[in-house]
């Protein structure tokens, strides 16, 4: 009861800033020193449990209120910090990492955190089996070996071993990867129902020992995390407020009246608004998330190869990128974002119309077709999609626009009933297998796989792809791996159901004196642990 209490007091309180902010508008301009307020996007929330969460801000949330073995360096992402443990090494053949856990840590409920919960909690990410267990499957952990793999050598000492020699930096990109998440396993088994690890109570509550703990969520409306003062270090901020705010516009406009520190989804035209008031300062951040058009190859025009090259040569990407995203996308056409290890930087596709339209014609679709295109229903997905209509439909292809909230689209592509989707796709850690195993590997293409990443989701069936997927994977030689990489990346160009379009440019803009907040280039590298309000 004492929880319920505090809890209930904190989101009051939270509810009372706010409301004094917002009465006070742009005169008062200001929210509580110890709290920082974000307005974001949150429409993408369907679970709260880091085994089951496979979306970016939610792997935000995650980073912010779980640990994890190890976290990337973001000031050098070829090296890493210890977070959980305190040391690591790799044993001479290269299978097996062994980690020494920091002593005297605890979880959020109290409960000490040992061995035995870094353990089970990657045991219980594969073996719960969805969609982040393919995260661990990169290194080889499977629901019939993670129990011998994944072991608690005594109560301060984890040791993981992998299915085969790997870059030691692959391993640990993703053991510090929110499906490695640390979980409080106590907690857990006391609400476990039948064999589900806890997985139905976690998807609206929270487990971890990470800076913040969870003290409410509203769907689709905010989320407020509370300072974890038994953290191991100290920090500035005592409450955290995500709040969800749909509308650029709106956004920009809590940020100029003091409502939000923060605003993360803002449009060109509204941070050219910002900076022409001198209210705000704006940090640009290169993030390793492509956006891009899903074509699913169970729609027999879709399978063509013809029609999937025409599609490529319609887009107008500059057009779009000068006049919709200008200042928060990039054009980039490959499927490693910039800076990846191996990632191509040429744009060969730009907007040809007659080109498109004999690639058409030797389809026998010179008179087009009709299909669908699932979007969700925010800036700047809508602006583009109807950008997409417009230069398809000069290739005769009439494109009907499906608008839905992000759950919705996401449910339909997840379950293959999708024509087209417009979407995007973020790295998991920053390594090129991130986004080779989502674009270019799909082991098994029935409905039932195991494995449904994007090729999967498309029902691209692509055996001989898969194989160099894996063989890149495995390619010891630091010179050899990304021209691997650079010679599928250019298969994909030639010829796949995916038209990249763009990488993202993250645009976030602050209040005066607000500083601290880390965001790095996925959102599973975001922190709010150095945030300061002058």
């Amino acid at each position: 009861m004492k929880l319920v209490l505090r809890n209930a007091l904190a989101v009051a309180a939270v509810a009372s800033a706010l409301a004094l902010s917002v009465a006070g508008g742009a005169a008062q301009a200001a929210t509580p020193k110890d709290m920082f307020v974000m307005a974001t996007l949150l429409d993408e929330f369907t679970t709260l449990d880091p085994g089951e969460i496979y979306e970016l801000v939610p792997e935000e949330y995650v980073a912010n209120t779980y640990d994890r073995l190890v976290r990337v360096d973001l000031r050098d992402p070829s090296k890493f910090n210890g977070d959980v443990a305190q040391s690591w090494t790799v044993s001479p053949d290269g299978l097996t990492v062994t980690f020494k856990i920091r002593p005297g840590l605890k979880f959020h409920s109290g409960n000490p955190l040992t061995a035995d919960d870094v353990a089970w909690s990657i045991q219980r990410a594969v073996l719960l089996d969805k969609g982040p267990a393919a995260v661990l499957q990169g290194i080889g952990l499977a629901k019939d070996n993670v129990l011998q793999r994944v072991k608690k050598v005594d109560d301060s000492t984890v040791s993981v071993t992998t299915d085969q020699k790997y870059a030691p930096t692959f391993v640990l990109n993703v053991l510090g990867s929110w499906p490695a998440s640390v979980l409080d396993q106590k907690l857990l088994l006391s609400h476990q129902k039948g064999n589900d690890f806890g997985n139905d109570w976690l998807r609206t509550n929270e487990a971890g020992s990470g800076a913040y703990k969870l003290v409410k969520w509203t769907a689709n409306d905010s989320i407020v995390l509370q300072r974890f003062d038994g953290y191991r270090m100290p920090l500035a901020m005592k409450r955290i407020v995500l709040r969800h705010v749909s509308e650029a516009a709106s956004q920009r406009l809590l940020l100029e009246n003091g409502d939000v520190d923060v605003a993360r989804d803002l449009s060109p035209d509204d941070l050219a608004t910002l900076a022409k008031s001198g209210k705000a300062r704006v940090t640009a951040v290169p993030q390793a998330t492509l956006m891009y058009l899903g074509l699913n190859v169970k729609n027999p025009n879709l399978a063509k190869p013809e029609v999937q090259e025409a599609m490529k040569w319609l887009i107008d990407y500059n057009g779009i990128q000068n006049h919709v995203v200008r200042s928060t996308y990039k054009v980039h056409e490959t499927f490693l974002p910039e800076g990846f290890l191996g990632a191509l930087t040429a744009n060969p596709y730009q907007q040809n119309v007659a080109k498109a339209r004999a690639l058409l014609a030797k389809a026998g679709l010179a008179n087009g077709f009709t299909v669908k295109m699932d979007v969700r229903n925010d800036y700047p997905y809508n602006e583009i999609a109807q950008a997409v209509q417009a230069n398809l439909a000069q290739g005769n292809i009439k494109v009907e626009i499906i608008p839905g909230d992000n759950k919705q689209t996401l449910a339909k592509y997840r379950a293959r009933q999708h024509d087209i989707y417009i979407g995007e796709w973020s790295a998991d850690y920053i390594d090129p297998h991130s986004n080779a195993q989502g674009f270019t590997w799909n082991p098994d293409n029935g409905d039932g796989s195991s494995y449904k990443m994007l090729a999967w989701r498309n029902a691209w069936d692509i055996p001989q792809l898969t194989k160099e997927t894996n063989a890149a994977l495995a390619e010891p030689s630091s010179a050899k791996r990304p021209q691997l990489y650079q010679a599928m990346q250019k298969e994909v160009l030639a010829q796949s159901p995916f038209v990249i379009m763009f990488e993202k440019v993250a645009q976030v803009a602050y209040r005066p004196g607000v500083s601290g907040l880390e965001v790095g280039p996925i959102n599973d590298l975001v922190s709010y642990r150095d945030l300061k309000k002058q």
